[in-house]
């Protein structure tokens, strides 16, 4: 499909500015393609990746959407905050400072202007920068959806299980990502990493983020070692936290995690990267990452 027929299959453009309104628009018949930043629908549209609905939603309006707040014992960040956002907000790098490093590392600087958090995650890249930082911190997901009698539900799901495949995930059609949450917890040693042949404008060949809290013994507990671009979807390398998991960091330990890391990826072969390059150098980094978070 080129760009002229992907714009022709729209036969609707709507922009609401209430959330009942913009709900009811995707449990509506055919459903509708929904438009945040567009950094990522719009090529993926024109170059045939996205199934075309009769109706475009721009719920770049809707009221509630946006912001960064602490919410209780969490961090709230509305789908709609942008990459920049992330990257320059003092609550985001206070308690979610990986985060703010990935966006750092995001694409160029006119893209994190306009892309969104929730467009990034529902886009389900196995590369999406935001995502390995989100596993590793612990994110859950907001989803609205519209009742039988008018009134909005809302469900959480951990971001851990939320994606399915490449561009998949457990949203429903008839649901919007209205917010993720992260859980606060001060004192954590936390460090991302993210491989490609230039700092910010490429798709990462791998990224990598770690976070754990440590006891006045040193050792490790909540260990989280999330992965991006060597698997099917963003993942948790489990064994490799199993062994982190209450020891203390020593070269051997951060040998052995960077091997069991490796050993849970399934890269792939592409035009960035072979998948054994990939194994090697998630290896080599992730031993880095740990070897570096000893002197912390």
């Amino acid at each position: 499909m080129d760009a002229m027929n992907a714009m022709d299959s729209i036969e609707r453009y709507l922009a609401p500015a209430g959330l009942v309104q913009a709900l009811a628009v995707l449990a509506g018949p055919g459903g509708a393609t929904v438009l945040a930043g567009g950094t990522d629908l719009m090529p993926q549209r024109n170059a045939g990746r996205v199934p075309p609905a009769g109706t475009l939603l721009n719920i770049r309006r809707v009221e509630g959407l946006g912001g960064i707040c602490v919410d209780g014992a969490w961090l709230r960040l509305g789908t709609l905050v942008t990459i920049e956002q992330l990257q320059s907000d003092p609550l985001v790098r206070e308690h979610a400072a990986i985060l703010a490093d990935a966006a750092d590392h995001f694409a160029s600087q006119q893209v994190r202007n306009a892309a969104t958090l929730g467009g990034n995650i529902c886009n389900a890249s196995p590369a999406g920068d935001t995502m390995p930082p989100l596993l590793a911190l612990d994110a859950e997901v907001e989803l609205a959806s519209l009742g039988h009698n008018g009134a909005v539900l809302n469900r959480r799901m951990p971001l851990d299980g939320f994606f399915t495949g490449p561009g998949r995930t457990q949203r429903r059609a008839n649901e919007l990502l209205t917010a993720v949450r992260l859980p606060l917890a001060g004192g954590r040693v936390m460090r991302f990493y993210k491989a490609g042949t230039r700092p910010a404008l490429d798709i990462s060949t791998i990224a990598i983020a770690f976070a754990a809290s440590r006891d006045g013994d040193g050792r490790l507990h909540d260990v989280r070692l999330a992965l991006g671009a060597v698997g099917p979807t963003p993942l948790r390398a489990r064994r490799a936290e199993g062994l982190l998991e209450g020891r203390a960091l020593d070269a051997a330990l951060a040998e052995a995690a960077a091997q069991a890391a490796a050993a849970e990826a399934q890269p792939i072969d592409d035009v960035r990267a072979s998948a054994w390059y990939r194994k090697e150098l998630l290896h080599n980094v992730t031993r880095r990452i740990l070897s570096d978070a000893i002197q912390d």
